[in-house]
């Protein structure tokens, strides 16, 4: 594979310095800047995620700060999720549409006071559109990307090594929720979140200067425990069904399309611009949807194209993400089928890199 030809538009993290330390193999490139995507190899990085902890560099999830009178406003005009009983220091995962209904991003919204929020984007040009929204509304709030760079700590021992640097209240966290915690004289957002099934946290580090500190407690505080440097692993997100914005959902597909209509409060969602046209969607119902996918026979290769869904000779969907997964023995893959094939057990054939390959839908991920 070609290699990513690095400069200045390729913004580096706070924490870059640590992850080359820890040997990183390769790279992709995520809202403009380095994110990490294998140090040991991908199924060992996986294995080491089930049974250890991981310090991950997602600096590249960039916050879109919105403050001021109409800050709340804004953020529901955003999404069909209906944010009214949102309190502060609590965190809501938000499909984010347009006026179509189709999906701009699927962040993490976290509310720091009723007038300031944090949106924690995917790999989209969202800021542009929330300030498009603010001018054309003449909406009273001030927007900008602030100087917050997000430390991801995964897997099951997640919570023993963010306890050993920010103290034991830390564990009185709850899931999608966040605290205050002390470091270095700073007071940090540390939330019960992330983008893996393991479990842990997401340090919001406000301030680059102290990034790198950060790093190097955790990583000290981790020893006992075999911390290592990972990064979103392929292939166990895969298996617990975690959707990437850009490779299995676009702004042609609807978050009911996606399988996402459990955070849409659309009949309640008064003011988001996509609630007409998302109104009719629910009513009828999408006629394609997100499914986890067995794919059968030896590992396929890596997924870099959509790769289509056949049903003899009618293509009835596509595969967006694919991997071979050591713990379940199979290939697994996330696609978006249409209804008349997405029932657990219709047997389908992929069309992969590597030929035809027998497939089948499932109604639920691994994991």
């Amino acid at each position: 594979m070609a290699l990513i030809s690095l400069s200045r538009r390729l913004r580096r993290t706070p924490f870059s310095d640590g992850v080359e330390a820890a040997g990183v193999k390769g790279y992709t490139v995520y809202n403009r800047m380095l994110l990490p995507t294998v140090f040991r190899s991908l199924e060992e990085d996986y294995r080491h995620l089930k049974e250890a902890v991981q310090v991950w560099d997602v600096a590249c999830e960039r916050q879109i700060e919105i403050r001021g009178p109409d800050a709340a406003r804004l953020v529901q005009m955003l999404t069909p999720r209906d944010l009214r009983a949102m309190l502060p220091g609590q965190c809501y995962y938000v499909p984010i549409v347009d006026e179509t209904g189709g999906m701009l991003n699927d962040p993490v919204a976290v509310k720091l006071a009723e007038d300031r929020w944090w949106i924690s984007i995917a790999d989209s040009d969202l800021l542009f559109w929330v300030k498009g929204l603010a001018y054309g509304f003449r909406l009273d709030v001030l927007i900008q990307e602030p100087d917050v760079s997000p430390l991801a700590v995964q897997g099951p021992l997640a919570e023993d090594l963010v306890a050993a640097v920010f103290g034991d209240a830390v564990r009185n966290v709850r899931f999608f929720r966040f605290g205050l915690f002390a470091f270095r004289g700073r007071q940090l957002v540390v939330a019960r979140s992330g983008y893996s099934k393991q479990g842990g946290f997401e340090i919001y580090v406000e301030g680059s200067d102290i990034g790198m500190s950060l790093w190097h407690a955790l990583m000290e505080a981790g020893r006992s425990m075999d911390v290592y440097a990972g990064c979103p692993n392929l292939i166990e997100r895969i298996e617990g069904g975690l959707l990437s914005y850009g490779n299995d959902m676009t702004d042609e597909n609807t978050p009911h399309e996606c399988g996402l209509g459990r955070f849409c409060n659309t009949q309640t969602a008064i003011g988001c611009v996509g609630r007409d046209a998302l109104l009719r969607v629910a009513r009828e119902g999408p006629v394609r949807q997100i499914r986890a996918i067995e794919i059968y026979g030896d590992r396929v290769p890596g997924c870099d194209r959509l790769w289509p869904v056949m049903a003899g000779d009618t293509q009835v969907g596509h595969v967006s993400s694919a991997a071979w997964s050591p713990d379940f023995e199979t290939n697994v893959a996330i696609g978006l089928v249409r209804m008349t094939h997405w029932d657990e057990g219709t047997d389908v054939d992929v069309i992969t890199p590597d030929g035809v390959r027998a497939a089948c839908v499932r109604d639920m991920f691994w994991a």
